[in-house]
């Protein structure tokens, strides 16, 4: 098992334009900084819509949960909160997934079963 993260990156376009960051192996503290720096970049280019695709997420630490969180507030301004999902979660694995509801995090920060049913929800809030 590989403890990497390797992370790529697509735009597609929903009612609003969502930039993509696929996910694939441990999102923990080694990988922390290369998940904000690329949220930082993405967001310093334009992208103010994210969504989080964990479908090959191996394992989430603390570390990554803090860095979903930093991403969280980096691409959602103060006045949208709690009214405007600019970060989306998909696709993550039954552990993952269990994590972060127990944790609370998809209190904030909705999750979708698949790629399609999260950019269909971009714009509609």
């Amino acid at each position: 098992m590989n403890s990497d993260l390797n992370l790529t990156a697509e735009q597609r376009q929903a009612d609003v334009p969502v930039t993509v960051f696929h996910l694939r192996g441990w999102l923990d503290a080694q990988s922390e900084e290369q998940l904000l720096v690329a949220a930082r970049t993405a967001y310093d280019e334009g992208a103010r819509y994210l969504l989080l695709d964990m479908s090959d997420l191996d394992t989430l630490t603390s570390a990554g949960m803090r860095a979903i969180q930093k991403v969280y507030q980096i691409f959602t301004p103060k006045e949208d909160q709690f009214k405007v999902a600019h970060l989306k979660l998909c696709n993550a694995p039954p552990q993952i997934y269990n994590v972060l509801g127990i944790t609370g995090f998809l209190h904030n920060i909705p999750m979708y079963a698949s790629i399609e049913d999260a950019l269909e929800s971009f714009g509609k809030e």
